[in-house]
């Protein structure tokens, strides 16, 4: 009778079209803990009441949370790409602090009639993510739910040399990674149907057509499964090259307004210096439009700012050119009233910050401001 029962349970977790409704939260837990690796650090991993884990001289704590219908929606974003994109921004906000991310817990609410399938999808993107940043999933928590489904994310990581938000000066230039506008612009085109399959890769182009496939696969690829550039920001912190860094998360004027206010110190920009991704420029063009509204006000890119020295700035590009990472200098700390102002054709005009606001706006309405 206990080996009919266990080949049952075998066969329940072996297919994945059944529902955790149907499994049992000990039978997904089993399944869960089964997959996870322990890794460097972890005493105690998946599985006890607590995890037991070796931390550096200093810690740093962050958590993210993605809920249904406010951050993403399930016929947009496919569950492996949504496991990376969960682990992707708490992990950019570690590398904004210099740090390095070493072990994260991982708790879900989901529906009883979602199925395994989805969990293993979810928890296929969280491990290759975890492997490819060098961190360990180390538990988590498990909950029922008849509203949306939720991932949420609290990921520790180590930090010898911190970066903060407040530390720029005036006369530092501002630097900034990657392109900026491609994840508003993704977030534009699943509203309006295009979608990736669970690899990644484009298999509808919503109203656009075939000639735009690969302009369309890059901005929604920057929508859900962003790379920040987490090594790099360990570099500067380690090299002190850097005065103040954020990740941008919430959209590029309202971030380097928030460096500003911490650091008490005013912003100049140059608009045309503005890494706008040209994929995302391409496409808004199409349109009839302009792509440095995106780049300016959009969000969700998940690079990084710094405050740079002047002198320091060829040390910090030179890093950059190592790990492949682009580098834009895009203008200055001033001193003065926290606030941010660009260069215009007609002079310096003050420019009003645009960004996310969890409490202020809705998924598609007000995350990706208009130009």
């Amino acid at each position: 009778m206990l080996r009919s029962c266990t080949e049952a349970g075998e066969r329940a977790l072996s297919d994945t079209a059944r529902t955790i409704g149907e499994l049992g939260e000990r039978a997904l837990l089993r399944h869960l803990r089964a997959r996870i690796p322990a890794g460097e650090g972890v005493v105690v991993g998946v599985g006890d009441d607590a995890a037991a884990i070796t931390t550096g001289p200093l810690t740093l704590v962050t958590t993210d949370v993605l809920v249904e219908g406010t951050h993403f929606k399930l016929e947009w974003a496919p569950p492996r790409l949504l496991g990376r994109k969960a682990l992707s921004i708490s992990i950019s906000d570690v590398a904004a602090m210099g740090g390095i991310p070493r072990q994260a817990v991982v708790s879900l609410c989901l529906r009883p009639e979602i199925t395994l399938e989805f969990v293993d999808a979810l928890y296929d993107g969280l491990l290759e993510r975890a492997a490819e940043a060098g961190l360990s999933i180390v538990g988590g928590n498990l909950a029922s739910t008849t509203g949306p489904i939720v991932v949420d994310v609290t990921l520790l990581g180590h930090g010898d040399h911190l970066l903060r938000r407040k530390g720029a000066l005036p006369g530092d230039r501002i630097a900034v990674t990657g392109m900026l506008g491609a994840a508003a612009t993704g977030l534009r085109l699943l509203a309006e149907g295009a979608r990736l399959d669970a690899d990644g890769a484009l298999m509808a182009t919503g109203l656009w057509t075939e000639s735009s496939r690969r302009p369309i696969e890059r901005c929604l690829r920057a929508q859900l499964d962003p790379a920040p550039p987490w090594i790099l920001a360990r570099s500067l912190a380690e090299q002190h090259l850097v005065h103040a860094a954020i990740d941008l998360s919430d959209g590029f004027s309202g971030d380097l307004l928030t460096v500003c206010e911490d650091s008490e110190v005013a912003a100049l920009i140059d608009p045309a210096a503005l890494p706008i991704d040209p994929h995302a420029a391409s496409l808004t063009r199409a349109r009839g439009g302009d792509a440095l509204g995106l780049a300016l006000h959009g969000g969700e890119d998940y690079q990084l700012l710094f405050a740079v020295a002047p002198e320091a700035l060829a040390s910090v590009r030179e890093l950059a050119s190592m790990w492949e990472i682009p580098l834009a200098d895009v203008g200055e700390f001033v001193a003065g009233k926290p606030g941010v102002a660009q260069r215009s054709s007609d002079g310096v005009r003050p420019l009003k910050p645009r960004s996310h606001d969890h409490f202020l706006t809705t998924l598609g309405m007000g995350m990706t401001p208009q130009p």
